[in-house]
């Protein structure tokens, strides 16, 4: 069929729409999806090469499945914007991560096409396994389908999935989206061929009168003919690990090539045999030259021209935080060799590139594996290493239960440095660092720090380099510090105590990490209206500076923590140490600022914290509310 004049988009509002497209329209719709996406990210930034490498894949998913009865869960979501395009949201994509607009991920109050939201990697398959069993035990028609990607495929959460896939029978249909070669051998037409022979409806029959034939045989026959159907499937396409798991295993096939992707598909649709995994190959960037050129295929982009590829870069600023880190561990480790460094898929996100250029024997990569980079981390401690476990905040929450019993109660020197801490602009809810104050400080033999600037965190890097009494965390935030001069010596720092950078008289901030800025703008306010301020930095959430909490609580009127973390951190922490020592006893006022009790959508971080109340303006008010309280109280007209 010739190509249309008019755009095949225009006309394809849901996959109900697509469906009713010829086959051979379906290249033209494909090639129109790929300039859509880059046109809306070319508008907003966000990820890019990650959505190019799928936009055939994903058109020939919603053209042969049916969705969103057959529920579709896409690994992480970072491919999904062509998606995204496809299901009723077109009109909005130059929305994406922007306040108000489309997440970058998918999201279940978003659309019925987005059935569960994914912004971590390697849940697709358990999900996928749940909605399969669910629509099996009610006698629900409707498939579970993964899309997860080979990166993805590094976490041990997918093979668990995997392990305890059999009830699912055919509703279950996992596609693994190699986009690096890590797995696939090179594909062509005789492995797609291959591909769409073994997935036949005949092939599985017989297959199925195989397996029926061989138990009424000898044992020793049937082992030989289910060892020659393994071995032969096995020599021509691979997959014996998947079929060890209990998939039948197709592939592997070229995802960009739709004739090849869509009688396999339909294949698989229709087939009774399953769980079946169908392995596809695809190439990030696709389609658009400056992405495939580029080291990362565009993974992550700001906003760009779409005829040069050029992106829009930021004007200079100071040092971003994970270079900070990264710089300094490299200097501890010039004069230490027992530092190492571990990360979780995110050597260049964590800053941690540069240690791996200067000391890559000292280095490890883990993959998308926080759990295991957690223990790994605790045995070299064990052994007398001095270990970094470099992990997003909000990745570590993965691996929680590694830090409470491989590393907090046998009391063993990991350092973790967390990056992202706080809110995170763009990237949303999924992404933001709200919880590790609470969930680390509530711990026994921690001591969890969480740098005011990027001199701070030069000072709390080498510190933890130096600390060997147990685990000890620093936290800062994601993006650029705030120009203040890096020191050249870096400072051991006294464990456990604070600093007070301003003096008053009237009114204590007590501040925990980068709001210091915030509570200095509220003290210059608030000196303007006649109210003396103190505001000192805590530096440590654990253990508290309780002689300097002590004296800032008893000398002023009003005292407010605030923290970029949520309630059951650093402020209740200090209004427990308050009450231990009865100093709440005589009326003292306190009031604590911390991030509200939602998970905030994507906006400009300045926006969320306003948002959040933990700006200048949200300081100043609520000391005036606390002063005027206190007036009210005292019987005395404000």
């Amino acid at each position: 069929m010739a190509s249309s004049a008019t755009p095949l988009l225009d006309t394809v509002s849901t996959p109900t729409d697509l469906r009713k497209l010829h086959p051979d329209q379906l290249r033209q719709l494909a090639d129109e999806l790929r300039t859509e996406t880059i046109s809306a990210v070319g508008t907003t930034g966000g990820h890019l090469g990650s959505g190019l490498g799928v936009v055939e894949l994903t058109t020939a998913i919603h053209y042969v499945f049916d969705t969103p009865r057959d529920r579709l869960v896409w690994d992480v979501g970072h491919q999904c914007y062509p998606h995204k395009i496809l299901t009723g949201r077109r009109d909005r994509i130059r929305t994406l991560r922007q306040g108000g607009g489309l997440s970058g991920f998918t999201k279940r109050s978003e659309s019925e096409y987005d059935p569960f939201g994914a912004a971590h990697s390697s849940t697709s398959i358990s999900a996928a396994l749940g909605f399969a069993i669910a629509n099996k035990i009610t006698g629900t028609p409707g498939k579970g389908i993964a899309v997860i990607g080979d990166g993805a495929m590094s976490a041990g959460m997918a093979y668990e999935a995997m392990n305890n896939a059999a009830q699912a029978g055919n509703r279950l249909v996992v596609i693994l989206n190699d986009n690096d070669m890590s797995i696939a051998p090179p594909v062509g037409g005789l492995s797609a061929y291959l591909s769409r022979i073994v997935s036949s409806r005949e092939f599985l029959g017989f297959r199925d009168l195989a397996r029926k034939l061989a138990k009424r045989l000898p044992k020793p026959i049937a082992d030989g003919i289910r060892k020659t159907d393994e071995l032969a499937r096995g020599m021509t396409m691979g997959g014996t690990l998947f079929e060890e798991l209990g998939f039948y295993y197709v592939g592997p096939i070229d995802g960009h090539n739709l004739e090849h992707l869509i009688p396999v598909l339909e294949n698989v649709r229709d087939a009774e045999e399953g769980p079946i995994l169908v392995h596809v190959v695809t190439k990030k960037g696709k389609g658009y030259a400056p992405a495939e050129a580029a080291a990362d295929k565009y993974h992550g982009v700001q906003k760009f021209d779409v005829i040069s590829g050029v992106q829009t870069k930021a004007p200079p600023g100071p040092p971003q935080y994970q270079n900070v880190f990264g710089a300094q561990l490299v200097a501890e480790a010039a004069n230490d060799p027992r530092i190492c460094a571990i990360t979780a898929a995110m050597p260049s996100g964590t800053g941690l590139d540069a240690f791996a250029k200067a000391y890559p024997d000292r280095f490890f990569d883990v993959g998308i594996a926080e759990q295991h980079g957690v223990t790994f981390a605790a045995g070299l401690a064990a052994q007398g290493m001095r270990p970094f476990c470099a992990i997003y905040s909000t990745f570590l929450q993965r691996a929680y239960d590694q830090v409470v019993h491989d590393v907090a109660i046998q009391n063993l020197p990991v350092r973790f440095a967390i990056d992202r801490a706080g809110l995170v602009g763009a990237d949303g809810a999924t992404h933001a660092g709200s919880f590790d104050v609470t969930y680390l400080a509530t711990l026994p033999n921690f001591v969890v720090m969480a740098a005011a600037d990027e001199a701070e965190l030069v000072h709390m890097t080498h510190t933890a380099a130096q600390y060997d009494t147990g685990p000890i965390a620093v936290r800062y935030p994601r993006g650029n510090g705030t120009g203040v001069a890096l020191p050249e010596t870096p400072e051991l720092l006294e464990i456990g105590k604070g600093r007070v950078v301003r003096e008053g008289k009237t009114v204590a901030i007590l501040s925990l990490g980068t709001r210091l800025e915030e509570a200095l703008k509220a003290a210059e306010v608030l000196e303007a209206k006649g109210l003396s301020t103190t505001v000192a930095d805590l530096r440590f959430a654990k253990p508290l500076d309780v002689d300097l909490i002590r004296k800032l609580l008893t000398t002023h009127e009003v005292a407010v923590t605030i923290e970029e973390n949520s309630v059951g951190g650093f402020g209740a922490h200090v209004l427990t140490m308050a009450s231990d020592e009865g100093l709440l006893d005589g009326g003292l006022t306190v009031r604590t600022l911390r991030l509200p009790d939602v998970f905030q959508d994507q906006d400009k971080p300045e926006r969320q914290y306003a948002q959040a109340g933990l700006d200048a303006t949200a300081l100043v008010d609520t000391v005036l509310k606390a002063l005027r309280h206190n007036i009210a109280a005292a019987g005395v007209s404000a």
